[in-house]
């Protein structure tokens, strides 16, 4: 009997312990995009200027060549790929005038709070961007999802 109340009690304790973790860890929703034939996620890690004008390329040039209303593209941002991101970018306007087209930018939380960690500064990052707790896990999420990968 004393065993069997201890054991309620851990899996109570471990219960409240673990469910804020897991809620902070859920995923936005997908895009609400019901008649995309087709779905890509465009992963950027990268701070290379060159990279990130490539991500920017494909998402333009993915819009061009579907109906935006037949395609839905998301580009996860994490690491040093939040660059792109930043309320200073160079790249600004563009990342706008593509989230005004139907784009999702998502930028990963876990990296805005590692450089607030490390600098004392929390970067400011674009508004119109969508914050995902978990860059990588947002990723993956998509994937089960019916989306294509793609790292230019």
């Amino acid at each position: 009997m004393m065993r069997s109340q201890f054991f309620r009690a851990m899996m109570l304790t471990l219960l409240v312990l673990v469910a804020p973790a897991l809620a902070s860890a859920q995923q936005v929703p997908l895009q609400d995009k019901p008649f995309a034939e087709h779905k890509i996620v465009l992963q950027l890690s990268d701070a290379d200027a060159k990279k990130q004008a490539l991500v920017l390329s494909v998402a333009n040039n993915l819009l061009k060549a579907y109906d935006p209303d037949k395609i839905a593209v998301e580009v996860v941002a994490f690491g040093p790929g939040i660059d792109l991101l930043l309320s200073g970018s160079e790249r600004r306007k563009q990342v706008e005038s593509l989230i005004a087209q139907g784009v999702r930018f998502d930028i990963c939380l876990n990296t805005v709070d590692t450089i607030e960690r490390e600098t004392g500064k929390r970067p400011e990052f674009i508004p119109a961007a969508t914050p995902v707790q978990v860059g990588v896990g947002q990723i993956l999420f998509l994937a089960e999802n019916g989306y294509t990968v793609v790292r230019p």
